[in-house]
C-alpha cells in the first residue's frame, strides 16, 4: 500500500511583479547552475549511494547502483490523459523535482515521472532534478528557497510562474497523473 501523500497546490499572485522577478532569478540561478555543477556523490553508513546536486536521467539509468530505477518501471503504463495534457503543453511549462536517490518515495515515482514526461514528448531541458541528501540539503540552498521539505517535490512552472506541486505520493496516490491534472487545470483558466 502506497503511503499517503501531501498535495499543496499554490498559485502566486500574478499581479506581484516583485514575486515573478524572484522566480524568474531563481529559474535563471538554476539553469545556470546546472550547466556548471557536479554532482556531489556519497555514500550512507548502509553503503547507499547518494547524488547530491544536479541530477540526469542519464545517471540514473546507467548507475547500476541506481537498479531500483529500471526495477519501478515494471508493468508500467503511462497515463493517457496525463500524456495528452503534457503534450499538449509541453512548450509552456517547466518542472522542478526535488529528489533523494536514498528515498524510497523517489525510487518509486521518479520513474514513473520521467516515463509519463518521456511518452509525452516532454523536453529533458524543461525538468530539472535536483538531489537532496537525508538531511534534505542540495546545493545553492534551493530546497529552502522552493520550501520543499519532503521528497520528491515536483514543481510544475508556467511563465517562471509555479502553477501547483506534488508532494510524495500525492493526493491521489497517483503523481505522474496529479501532475497533467494541474497543468490541465492551469490552462482552462
Amino acid at each position: 500500500m502506497q503511503p499517503p501523500g501531501n498535495a499543496v497546490h499554490l498559485n502566486f499572485d500574478v499581479n506581484s511583479p516583485l514575486r515573478m522577478k524572484r522566480l524568474f532569478l531563481a529559474l535563471f540561478l538554476i539553469a545556470s547552475m546546472a550547466a556548471s555543477a557536479q554532482t556531489e556523490v556519497s555514500r550512507d553508513s548502509a553503503g547507499v549511494k547518494i547524488l547530491k546536486g544536479f541530477i540526469t536521467k542519464k545517471d540514473l539509468v546507467t548507475d547500476t547502483a541506481f537498479a531500483w530505477y529500471a526495477e519501478n518501471l515494471k508493468g508500467f503504463t503511462a497515463n493517457a490523459d496525463a500524456v495528452k495534457a503534457l503534450r499538449a503543453h509541453k512548450d509552456s511549462i517547466h518542472i522542478l523535482a526535488f529528489g533523494g536517490t536514498w528515498c524510497h518515495d523517489t525510487q518509486q515515482i521518479l520513474p514513473k515521472m520521467y516515463s509519463t514526461l518521456d511518452a509525452s514528448g516532454f523536453a529533458q531541458d524543461r525538468f530539472t532534478l535536483i538531489g537532496l541528501d537525508r538531511r534534505k540539503q542540495g546545493p545553492h540552498n534551493l530546497a529552502a528557497a522552493f520550501n520543499v521539505t519532503m521528497v520528491p517535490t515536483f514543481i510544475v512552472l508556467r511563465n517562471g510562474q509555479e502553477i501547483g506541486r506534488i508532494v510524495e505520493y500525492g493526493s491521489m496516490g497517483m503523481p505522474e497523473m496529479e501532475i497533467g491534472q494541474i497543468v490541465d487545470m492551469a490552462f482552462k483558466k
